[in-house]
């Protein structure tokens, strides 16, 4: 089953590739309903393709884009739309609905929003990929009542929720993605691609006729990629090269990809694994690079965490490696850029923009244990903080946090120093030390000249 274009796929795509030849007994089969077929196709040697129409019901789509001037929080516009579509459903009949938002956080959000609203005999039910199975499971288990399940894009094709008359697509998903500007994979929310949204569609016809709610526009369904891009072409290779060595996968540019990653891209990401140690010069996988294959995080950021653990500042270094994997959680925007710079100048440190995130993290975390939810959304507000993105900071560092406790790590107790922060913090990123050059006071020499 190939429905996602993820780097486990490829990866099984390739592998399959190298094996057909010599295993003529072998025959293969690739289902799915969101890939480019001929693509595949001639990947396998102009292999024939089948169209095969499920035994489906027909699906009514809505388009109810959310009415943001109705709504004084734009945060709240959203769980509107959700609370008018599930009413809207609910007039039609008691059928199980499947919600698809974009993570964990707006999953809880939604809970809390459906649990206020009071609907009668139905249960809710998240579902997301790092929930245990145990806690997956419950979605199977009939209950008399109907079912609304919240879950993440792990429904769309991971597995398939039973009983399900109706959808309510919000259109989103995080998507992994590396930015060559901070050189930093991230995990930024975006709008899901035509394919991914037809088999989010095709979720409910299964059992009945079904109806298919989209949160937004027609014209933004049509404007959209037709198919989502895959994994390899938007990832850091640095952690795919590491990925292919411990998996045993030999040298990613001889590897039968359907799409071959940029050869510049190859480059890079041995030089990156190179200079934080996790390769030797010879390409030899290190220690060090057995233990950040296990982190989900751009190895760089990997690298500071490990340093960090050995150096007593994992407390410190957990809290800078979580901000610089999502977007700067400080707004300045054109109109304001002065207020912003004002409101910002509290959690400025004089000698370090690392030593500033700790900062603002403290600042926030005694304001979130002091306020209300709605008086925390309105304080981030006030002082130009984008509370969607602090809220994507606070997961990221709890997620990462696990992965340590998981791995036998522990935060120090003692309050790390300047020092030892910004050493752990050196060795993800040797390549962007600068040199002050003897020229005018504000340049530098980079480590590539």
């Amino acid at each position: 089953e190939a429905h996602e274009r993820s780097l486990n796929i490829d990866f099984l795509r390739g592998y399959l590739n190298n094996l057909l030849p010599k295993r003529p007994d072998l025959k293969v089969i690739i289902t799915s309903a969101t890939i480019d077929p001929e693509k595949f196709s001639k990947h396998f040697n102009d292999a024939p393709i089948i169209n095969v129409s499920g035994r489906t019901y027909p699906v009514e789509v809505r388009y109810r884009p959310p009415q943001e001037d109705s709504i004084s929080e734009r945060d709240d516009v959203l769980q509107q739309a959700i609370v008018d579509a599930v009413d809207e459903l609910s007039r039609i009949d008691r059928g199980d609905i499947l919600i698809f938002l974009s993570g964990e956080r707006e999953i809880r959000e939604t809970a809390e929003t459906l649990r206020k609203h009071k609907l009668q005999l139905t249960e809710l039910y998240p579902l997301y990929a790092r929930l245990g199975p145990a806690e997956q499971s419950r979605i199977f288990k009939s209950s008399g009542k109907r079912h609304i399940v919240l879950a993440t894009n792990v429904a769309e094709t991971s597995l398939t929720v039973p009983g399900i008359r109706y959808v309510i697509d919000a259109g989103y998903a995080r998507i992994s993605r590396y930015s060559h500007r901070s050189k930093v994979q991230r995990l930024p929310v975006e709008r899901v691609s035509q394919a991914s949204a037809n088999q989010r569609k095709g979720r409910c016809g299964r059992v009945a006729e079904g109806v298919c709610i989209r949160l937004y526009e027609e014209e933004d369904f049509n404007s959209r990629a037709e198919f989502t891009e895959p994994e390899i072409l938007r990832t850091n290779l640095a952690s795919v090269i590491l990925q292919m060595k411990i998996l045993g996968f030999g040298e990613i540019d001889k590897f039968p990809f359907v799409d071959v990653p940029d050869k510049r891209l190859i480059k890079d990401g041995y030089r990156v694994l190179e200079e934080i140690g996790a390769v030797s010069a010879d390409k030899q996988i290190t220690k060090i690079g057995q233990q950040l294959a296990r982190l989900p995080v751009d190895p760089r950021i990997g690298r500071m965490l490990f340093t960090a653990a050995h150096t007593h500042c994992l407390n410190e270094v957990l809290i800078i490696a979580a901000a610089l994997s999502v977007q700067d959680p400080r707004d300045r925007p054109m109109e304001k850029q002065q207020q912003a710079d004002e409101a910002h100048q509290e959690f400025q440190h004089e000698e370090s923009d690392f030593l500033s995130y700790l900062k603002l993290w403290e600042h926030l975390e005694e304001q979130r244990r002091h306020l209300s939810k709605r008086k925390f959304i309105n304080y981030c507000r006030s002082r130009f903080l984008s509370w969607t993105r602090v809220q994507e900071w606070h997961d990221i560092h709890h997620q990462l946090r696990g992965q340590m406790h998981e791995m036998g790590f522990k935060e120090n107790q003692a309050e790390a120093g300047y020092e030892e922060i910004h050493k752990a913090l050196l060795t993800g990123l040797l390549s962007n030390i600068g040199l002050k050059s003897g020229g005018k006071e504000r340049d530098y020499l980079g480590a590539r000249n």
